[in-house]
């Protein structure tokens, strides 16, 4: 955990009711039975201005500078990333859907040489912001880092450097292995990609 003991990280997730048991579909596929709804975190206010700086604080500590832009996929993404570019005080772009392919739209666009951050609330597999990379590499934008509120595992999944301010690993299963499939329960899809 980097930074967050400052901030309590965990009591504030457990404050705002982030932290949620059950059977859960993850954005990613996979089922498990804690799922982390930052979205409630970030609904506080100071809340989430306290995670951004604490993750900002974190990401210039691993880079040694600031970097030009902060870009957060769409959805889970934008909020954290928005407190984050504040913390910098830098712009904040973001990545969204269109036709299922990741994209930056609304007069967003980088230039070649700009150095960036990518945020994400929580990180499991890293599939989103994977291909929030190859967006802003094919911009020809440098990613120089990577960061989230949560990561749900003990690794990461980037080449790049990556800062989460909490490390919360919990289990994840296929669907064809999921022990609470196998019990007769049905997975809910809490999270802001539906049929995911």
């Amino acid at each position: 955990m980097t930074g967050a003991a400052a901030m309590d990280l965990t009591g504030r997730l457990e404050r705002t009711g982030a932290l949620l048991g059950g059977h859960f579909q993850l954005s990613s596929g996979l089922h498990s039975n804690r799922y982390i709804q930052c979205a409630k975190l970030l609904s506080h206010p100071r809340d989430a201005a306290a995670s951004g700086a604490a993750l900002a604080a974190a990401l210039k500590d691993e880079l040694g500078f600031v970097p030009d832009v902060v870009i957060g996929p769409a959805l889970g993404g934008v909020i954290i990333a928005h407190e984050v570019a504040r913390a910098f005080d830098v712009p904040c772009y973001f990545a969204e859907r269109k036709d299922g392919e990741m994209t930056m739209r609304r007069g967003f666009a980088l230039e070649p040489g700009q150095k960036t951050v990518i945020v994400e609330d929580v990180v499991t597999t890293g599939g989103s912001v994977k291909e929030v990379v190859e967006v802003v590499t094919r911009q020809g934008a440098s990613v120089d880092a990577i960061g989230s509120i949560v990561c749900r595992r003990a690794d990461s999944p980037f080449e790049q450097a990556y800062v989460a301010l909490l490390t919360l690993p919990v289990e994840a299963w296929d669907p064809d292995s999921c022990p609470l499939c196998a019990e007769g329960s049905s997975a809910v899809k809490p999270g802001s990609r539906p049929g995911a």
